[in-house]
């Protein structure tokens, strides 16, 4: 099946933001360690590693099978229905978050024991 082609991936849907969309409106503690995009939507939410597991959680919610990475330099696609990695085609950019945001992130939002807070 050609990459563009794979249903629950919508190779025109843009980022919602820089960061986890839960986290910034006050859901949970605040902070996550790496972002995950949603391929059908868009949506950034937190990875299952960080506290508050957003990525994961809209995906279900929504019925969207595929997530990828919106973390710099990582180009890949999960499907949480299959636990299986895919290779899936360009979404439109940003690809990532900005190199400038840390990671755990955001910046001023981390805990100085942020690793004891990771699932």
């Amino acid at each position: 099946m050609a990459q563009d082609q794979i249903p629950g991936i919508d190779p025109t849907a843009a980022p919602s933001g820089d960061g986890c969309v839960e986290c910034l409106a006050g859901d949970g503690p605040g902070w996550w360690f790496h972002l995950r995009r949603c391929a059908a939507c868009g949506h950034i939410g937190c990875c299952d590693s960080s506290p508050s597991q957003h990525g994961t959680k809209h995906a279900r919610e929504a019925g969207h099978p595929f997530l990828t990475s919106f973390e710099p330099g990582e180009n890949w696609f999960w499907n949480i229905e299959t636990d299986q990695y895919y290779d899936g085609p360009e979404l439109p950019p940003p690809t990532a978050h900005p190199v400038s945001q840390p990671t755990p992130g955001p910046l001023g939002t981390v805990p100085a024991d942020w690793e004891r807070h990771l699932n």
